[in-house]
């Protein structure tokens, strides 16, 4: 059967993250998620059969992306722009097909990705406006931005990040490499400048970028120095790291592969 990958754009706040739950029973009701609402589009345009989806990333529930990637197989052969269009037609406004097209065969957007770009948003002083509670974490601190950056640079390289690694995780290393940590500061609305904070790895681990902006923020309001968050760092356990900042503010906005599979 043809397949296809598509490129998907989402507002997670209404989501309980990408991946298909659990079945659930009288007592658990079900839970709306990003790829279970794909798979049911995707059943209609197939006459009811089921079409497995499978993602790039597993966005944890708030988290948003702006270039998720999907990749799934379709009985009928299906023009890329017609499809897009379809899928567009009868998908919830919350999620949205940037581009849909053929994959060589095998393909698959988890395993072939060769890295992710991540950005996650922190408002920061009193007062958060509150058309940014769905699109920004938030902090009612002014932060260092000078040591914020330098905290930023630390997570460059290839490092154990044992220490921000979530309990019952299944990953068979915790070892990961950052080829970029980039902080900076953006005049806002609100009281506070935004740190804008973007992390670009081979990989991540869950709630990973979320605790990583925990450790910006743990130092640019004076509670961590730099050092104490390099020996976190080096502590390899989940004591010693600050924690994760929440979901809303985290966005997946890129997924790179080989030139062969573009």
């Amino acid at each position: 059967m043809p397949l296809y990958r598509v490129t998907l754009s989402y507002d997670g706040t209404d989501f309980a993250g990408w991946q298909i739950q659990e079945p659930t029973t009288a007592s658990r009701p079900p839970q709306r998620t990003v790829q279970g609402t794909l798979e049911d589009v995707l059943a209609g345009l197939s006459g009811g059969a089921r079409v497995r989806v499978a993602g790039a990333g597993r966005t944890d529930a708030g988290v948003h992306a702006l270039g998720q990637v999907a990749a799934f197989e379709l009985a009928r052969d299906w023009e890329p722009r017609a499809l897009e269009r379809a899928l567009n037609g009868l998908l919830p406004a919350d999620v949205r097909v940037l581009a849909a097209e053929r994959a060589p065969e095998g393909f698959h957007p988890r395993r072939h990705a060769l890295a992710k770009l991540y950005r996650y948003e922190m408002d920061t002083g009193p007062v958060q406006v509150a058309t940014r509670r769905r699109l920004a974490g938030h902090v009612p601190w002014l932060l260092d931005e000078e040591l914020v950056r330098k905290a930023a640079a630390l997570y460059e390289g290839r490092h154990d990040f044992a220490s921000l690694a979530s309990a019952g995780g299944s990953v068979k290393t915790t070892v990961r490499q950052v080829r970029r940590s980039h902080a900076r500061f953006v005049a806002a609305a609100g009281v506070g400048p935004t740190l804008v904070y973007e992390v670009e790895a081979d990989g991540f681990l869950r709630r990973m970028v979320r605790s990583l902006v925990g450790g910006l923020v743990a130092v640019g309001r004076g509670r961590l120095s730099v050092e104490q968050l390099r020996a976190a760092l080096e502590a390899r356990h989940r004591s010693h790291w600050p924690a994760p900042v929440p979901a809303c503010g985290l966005t997946l906005v890129r997924v790179d592969y080989p030139a062969v599979l573009t």
